[in-house]
């Protein structure tokens, strides 16, 4: 064959299995469509369904009265299907019936039905309110499709925000509560399935299969709702009065470790965090640590006692208010002289705790330091707690022993401190602290209760027994007068400590502190208020004091059994203590006078007293019988500040 006749053969050969294969190609598709057409049918309606996460409302967070601080509001998406079987017959009604609900015109509904992009879809309404959304279920139309969206309320606003936290766009929580239970809170989310065009668009669609949300799980809390908005005022009026930069207040009952209110100045508002700037979001009670200054005497006191190295009764030589140690110069605040180690504790001598427990081992000051929980967290059911710092003690300078005996060269946070203070109200025993009491399903039957746990033993009640008076007598005539509180005894210890500025201490950053616990001889509160850079004055005692008595004040009235042991105030004074015998009422004028009144003669509790209720503070020396004042009688009445001189 010729090679042009070998061309064409080829050509023709290729050209013949070019025309076969569109044939081939016809024949392949019948028989798919003939014999495959149910099977490929369903694999696309399969391909087509997607499925949807259904929300679960999210668990309330209750106080401890079931008041809801956190709740949920509900809102619904309208939806319908037109292509449904029986949603035709009731359109017009339905257009109607949800014009006149929703104060929409019905014609406004048929448009968008009209005009629908998917055939079988399409959205009418947007955030319907759980009563629109139960009167259209109960039209019963075919083809209406209602999903929920569910939105966080914070009813009280920023009250207890840094214990509740917050939640984020996505309704899981970020911080406080709602972060630390989010799982509880959250539930378990439903689904539904839903249709996905060619486009990749995911629309509702009726008769698919739903799964129902379970809602989320309430907490009740320990928390009262009334003495958490007086601590939030008190601290935010002792933070302006003082000209803090910052505060932070804790009150936990010892004898469980419930907190009872927990608060921040600067606060913020959990509906719009993102308002606010980082540090008025912290929750300082836990991630703060600072050195407690004198607060910290505490644990010297106490190793002290139960060493049998020292009585209260003991005397201790803290000469001219000053002392050297290791070649560093302690000073006091002012000169004591030789006092009883009761007065150490209550005139807060530097000195004479600094001497006395240069007479322990370090190993055991160290170990009582441990031992009431300095160093270590709390485990209080909050996010974002911190350890403090306790070196151990190799690591210890010549001078660390002395330093830490009043609160130096050792870091705590706030709760740690309270948590050891409640040691000292409750016998001896470090109580683990926390917020959620009860965690309830929905119709309010409890699921779980919080058990008070005991850490461990601190101390002997013995030795906790042999203490509270001391710290008594801080309130009753030594640092902490100012938290006195008419008719109810307190314990407490006032604190003051220098902070680190550009590497070193400045008087002009202090952290000024007072914990305590009332009554004092059967504590039902045990409450720590510290104030960060006042400019009002840099003592614990001028400050944070007088905050501790006005919530004790305010929250004695809330505690009937507190209010059962409060001593009444006599009506006079009697003719032994009193100088001219006179009655308080009658001395003393009513309202706000313009003029200084005679306060001589008159007991301290009662001179206080009349004082304080017209907001000005007394500077108490000496307890017992006012025997001189300043200004004198007859003076223009002071804004601020009187000085008493008392006498047994």
């Amino acid at each position: 064959m010729k090679p042009k006749d070998q061309i064409l053969a080829r050509m023709y050969v290729a050209l013949t299995l070019l025309g076969l294969a569109p044939l081939a190609i016809a024949v392949q598709m019948g028989q798919i469509v003939l014999t495959e057409t149910d099977t490929l049918r369903d694999q696309v309606r399969a391909q087509a369904r997607s499925s949807v996460t259904i929300p679960a409302m999210r668990g309330a967070i209750l106080d401890r009265n079931g008041r809801g601080l956190a709740t949920n509001t509900a809102r619904y998406d309208l939806s319908v299907d037109p292509t449904v079987e029986g949603f035709q017959k009731q359109a017009g009604t339905f257009f109607d019936k949800l014009g006149t609900l929703t104060g929409v015109s019905a014609s406004r509904y048929r448009r968008q039905v009209r005009n629908r992009h998917s055939p079988q879809y399409v959205k009418l309404r947007e955030e319907l309110t759980p009563g629109q959304h139960e009167t259209i279920q109960e039209w019963d139309v075919p083809g209406v499709i209602l999903t929920p969206e569910f939105g966080r309320r914070y009813n009280y606003g920023t009250t207890a925000a840094h214990v509740i936290g917050h939640v984020g766009d996505g309704g899981h929580g970020l911080a406080g509560l709602e972060l630390a239970y989010d799982d509880t809170l959250t539930g378990t989310p439903g689904r539904r399935i839903v249709r996905r065009d060619r486009s990749g668009r995911i629309e509702a669609y009726v008769g698919g299969t739903v799964v129902q949300p379970e809602r989320g799980d309430d907490l009740l809390l320990t928390l009262d709702l009334t003495r958490q908005a007086a601590l939030e005022n008190e601290l935010r009026r002792g933070v302006r009065e003082s000209g803090a930069e910052w505060g932070t207040a804790v009150a936990m009952d010892p004898s469980t470790g419930g907190i009872l209110a927990l608060a921040n100045v600067p606060t913020y508002d959990p509906s719009r965090p993102g308002r606010a700037s980082a540090a008025a979001r912290r929750n300082r009670a836990l991630t703060d640590r600072f050195e407690p200054g004198s607060t910290f005497k505490l644990v010297g006191a106490t190793a002290a006692i139960e060493q049998d190295l020292v009585s209260l009764d003991d005397s201790v030589e803290t000469g001219d208010g000053w002392a050297v140690f290791h070649g560093y110069t302690m000073k006091d605040v002012q000169a004591h002289g030789t006092i009883s180690f009761a007065d150490v504790i209550a005139k807060s001598s530097n000195v004479g705790m600094a001497k006395t427990v240069t007479k322990l081992d370090r190993g055991t000051f160290y170990q009582y330091a441990r031992n009431m929980g300095f160093s270590q967290p709390t485990w209080v059911d909050l996010p974002g707690e911190v350890g403090g710092v306790l070196k151990r003690t190799p690591q210890w300078s010549a001078t660390t022993q002395t330093s830490m005996a009043i609160g130096y060269e050792v870091s705590v946070t706030p709760l740690q401190l309270l948590t050891a203070y409640s040691a000292l109200a409750n016998g001896g025993l470090i109580k683990r602290p926390y917020v959620v009491a009860e965690r309830r399903d929905v119709t309010g039957k409890t699921l779980w209760k919080n058990e008070p746990e005991t850490i461990r033993r601190a101390f002997r009640q013995e030795t906790a027994d042999t203490l509270r008076s001391a710290f008594k007598r801080v309130v009753e005539r030594g640092t902490g007068t100012n938290a006195q509180v008419e008719g109810l005894r307190v314990a407490g210890k006032t604190g003051t400590a220098l902070q680190v500025a550009e590497g070193e201490y400045s008087a002009d950053e202090t952290r000024a502190s007072f914990v305590g616990f009332f009554p004092a001889d059967a504590p039902e509160v045990a409450l720590l208020v510290v104030l960060g850079s006042p400019t009002g004055g840099p003592h614990g005692g001028e400050v944070a004091a007088p905050v501790f008595r006005r919530v004790a004040r305010r929250w004695a009235g809330t505690f009937p059994t507190v209010v059962a042991r409060t001593t009444p105030e006599p009506s006079s004074v009697s003719a032994a203590s009193s100088v001219d015998a006179r009655s308080p009422t009658d001395t003393l004028p009513p309202g706000r006078p313009d003029v200084m009144p005679d306060l001589t003669g008159l007991s301290t509790r009662r001179a206080v007293t009349w004082l304080r209720e017209r907001d000005i503070e007394p500077q108490l020396q000496g307890m017992g019988t006012v025997v001189q004042q300043r200004p004198r009688p007859g003076a223009a009445l002071p804004t601020t500040r009187v000085l008493l001189t008392a006498a047994e």
